[in-house]
């Protein structure tokens, strides 16, 4: 099985391995925790990823198990190894969201609704600079240059020459109309999507107001995708404190379901651009007004 330095990534794909051999065995989370004298709910953080585990706690548990191939059970512990170093996020501290960013670091595919900003893959750093400022009011300077560091950070993967990341961005009208840092921020925010969303490898969409409501209306989510194949699809939902993953097939699907939904309902890539293109010029040579802030309707 293969192997890789991303600890988050390498935990999940841990977990899951002893999750199907635990079934394999045909032993409940219960009874694993009863034999081992643990608590039944660090098996399941175990399984889900969420925890740390020592490579000789591996080799317990696949002797449990009733596992005979040494070869797997070396990969295993290999494993646990690498999921217990830090990765490059972690050399900022901690850091909000360094579990995302390690799922983020290994994906191959994204597809992300935004209701209200630009995704911060596709953000300009004054932009950037200006959302995080926004939204964490009682971030000090040194915490909000950090988190400018690693958001600017994270989008190496969009430039990758050999496998850069497929993003699929739905942004809805708000994200442009809301004025964030300035309206000079505003207008190289937007010229700089409409350069992204030329490459080949990132698709941008703008779904209108009056498209009324959507499968996006409750808030941002995102799915991210996997080459590997042991690694799941995984939904993520952003909250201010504590994020959620969702990794259930079934949960799975049904987001996915929602994103399709929203594609249909969205401009098309080149409606899109030509949308965004006429959006700029509310922002140049203007001053502000709130009388000035409507965007002109798409062509047509």
């Amino acid at each position: 099985m293969g192997v890789t330095i991303n600890p988050t990534v390498s935990r999940r794909r841990l977990g899951s391995e002893l999750r199907r051999l635990r079934q394999a065995s045909g032993m409940t989370t219960q009874q694993v925790a009863e034999r081992l004298l643990i608590s039944q709910p660090k098996i399941s953080l175990l399984e889900n990823g969420h925890r740390l585990i020592k490579p000789r706690d591996v080799r317990d548990l696949c002797q449990l198990y009733g596992v005979q191939d040494q070869r797997l059970v070396g990969d295993l512990m290999q494993l646990a190894g690498e999921s217990g170093r830090k990765g490059w996020w972690n050399t900022y501290g901690d850091i909000a969201h360094g579990a995302y960013i390690g799922l983020e670091a290994e994906a191959s595919a994204i597809r992300t609704y935004e209701p209200l900003v630009i995704p911060g893959l596709l953000q300009t750093p004054a932009y950037a600079r200006a959302v995080i400022a926004g939204t964490i009011p009682h971030a000090t300077a040194d915490q909000t240059a950090t988190r400018l560091q690693v958001r600017l950070r994270r989008q190496d993967r969009l430039g990758t020459p050999d496998n850069p990341l497929r993003l699929w961005a739905v942004l809805d009208e708000s994200a442009l109309r809301r004025v964030v840092g300035s309206r000079e921020v505003m207008r190289e925010q937007l010229e700089h999507l409409t350069q992204l969303g030329a490459q080949p490898h990132i698709t941008v969409q703008v779904l209108l107001h009056e498209a009324g409501a959507h499968p996006g209306v409750s808030g941002q989510f995102s799915l991210l995708e996997f080459a590997d194949a042991t690694d799941v699809s995984v939904v993520y939902l952003e909250r201010f404190t504590s994020d959620l993953y969702l990794e259930k097939r079934s949960d799975v699907r049904l987001y996915g379901d929602m994103y399709a939904h929203l594609q249909a309902q969205a401009l098309s890539p080149d409606s899109t651009r030509q949308f965004i293109t006429e959006a700029i010029k509310a922002y140049v040579g203007t001053e502000f007004r709130p009388d000035c802030c409507l965007l002109p309707p798409p062509h047509p």
